[in-house]
């Protein structure tokens, strides 16, 4: 059921659409080398292999897990030999290729003797070779929508020629809606679903939904527990939580644990959003993340889903601040432009014979001795405004509490 033609290619409206770049360069054929990244059944192999068939160009196909430097010299060469022949190198999972593997491309593409189509499934800006990088055309294809995989498996289901028609089952348009959203954009899994369950059936069977439900049962979340599913769903995990937005910061909780992540993993993001996006608008939220890191560790799953859930929820709904973020980056910002400031005399360590010959610690004034233990006595040699309070949840009354402390120590240098 490959597409022939690009024209044929489902989905990917965002790139193939007429009129856009990749269509005008592969009806000129003056496309040098093209990077196709996306997740697995998204179309980056038919995208191949429909150009070299419009460009009538000698196709030639690795899989880099399966290859090895000797077979890529022997590809190569040939491709010197054939000058005339437009070969194009089309490299399935080019993120396996090594350094070394990678570089030896790079002569070849920049002399034109081959045009490299690379496929992979994990972000280029990690995994491919900047110089090859920089020489290719990068494409982000993006999983398929689940009308456009149920299209592509009524096509199947009826094409006598490329597909299952010659079986002559017969279903309704609602079930392949459910397998379409069951494969979560992948067409190549979608395809391989419909063969399996129609090649159980006699022919001419109606696909009832007790043949899909073995199916629904073995859904599988797409997550790389590693690469850029990982990233990307801890990322709007994240910013879910410190967005407000309960509901969405279930989901992908639910997501990551569905797909396989490791709950410590999760706990500690929880840790570092109650410090960094709460902070002291609700004080009990580091506490509680931490208890949850700590639950997770002597609990394990499937029960620890339950405290990630308490402390996601908790997290999500509480007041937000980002002072004590600030503020550090601020302290960071003045050490750096700034020289660094000694240490008033009256604060330093009188501990030791010689620290008091030395004077140290006179003159400091012991704050509970002063009106609500708030001595007036300066801490820097040069004052720094670094924290600024915000107003949101219990921050708003340490900031009315400091605008006391601020007149009260006025009031005391008058």
């Amino acid at each position: 059921m490959r597409p022939r033609r690009l024209s044929e290619v489902v989905g990917q409206q965002h790139i193939l659409r007429p009129g856009s770049l990749l269509p005008r360069l592969v009806a000129q054929n003056r496309f040098g080398s093209l990077l196709f990244y996306g997740p697995p059944g998204c179309g980056k192999t038919s995208i191949a292999e429909a150009i070299a068939h419009e460009t009538k160009s000698r196709f030639v196909r690795v899989n880099a897990v399966m290859s090895n430097v000797a077979e890529l010299r022997e590809i190569l060469s040939h491709a010197r030999r054939l000058p005339d022949s437009g070969t194009i190198l089309f490299i399935d999972e080019l993120h396996r290729f090594n350094k070394s593997q990678q570089d030896l491309l790079l002569p070849d593409v920049e002399e034109g003797t081959i045009r490299l189509i690379g496929a992979t499934t994990h972000n280029p800006g990690f995994y491919v070779n900047p110089p090859l990088l920089s020489r290719s055309h990068l494409f982000r294809l993006e999983p398929l929508t689940a009308a456009e995989i149920a299209g592509v498996l009524r096509a199947a289901l009826g094409d006598g020629a490329r597909g299952l028609g010659a079986r002559g089952c017969t279903t309704d348009d609602a079930l392949l809606a459910d397998l379409a959203v069951l494969c979560d954009g992948d067409l190549r899994r979608a395809l391989n679903a419909l063969e399996v369950i129609v090649l159980g059936l006699p022919e001419h069977a109606v696909i009832t939904p007790a043949d899909l439900e073995v199916f629904a049962r073995e859904r599988r979340i797409r997550y790389d527990a590693d690469e850029d599913e990982h990233y990307d769903t801890i990322s709007a995990f994240i910013k879910s939580c410190r967005g407000g937005d309960p509901d969405a910061a279930m989901y992908w909780l639910a997501k990551m644990l569905a797909g396989g992540e490791d709950p410590r993993f999760i706990a500690r993001r929880l840790v570092i959003l109650a410090s960094e996006d709460v902070g002291l608008a609700d004080p009990q939220a580091l506490p509680l993340a931490v208890a949850a890191h700590h639950a997770c560790d002597f609990i394990g799953l499937p029960e620890a889903e339950l405290t990630l859930a308490h402390a996601t929820l908790y997290i999500a709904t509480a007041p937000k601040s980002n002072s004590a973020t600030i503020a550090l980056g601020e302290a960071h910002r003045a050490l750096k432009e700034s020289p660094v400031q000694t240490i008033p005399s009256a604060l330093r360590s009188k501990s030791g014979q010689a620290n008091k010959r030395l004077g140290q610690g006179k003159g400091y004034d012991y704050s509970h001795d002063f009106q609500e233990n708030v001595s007036g006595q300066n801490y820097l040699e040069k004052p720094l405004a670094l924290y600024t309070p915000k107003s949101a949840g219990a921050e708003a009354a340490i900031a009315e509490r400091l605008a006391r402390w601020k007149a009260l120590k006025a009031k005391m240098k008058k």
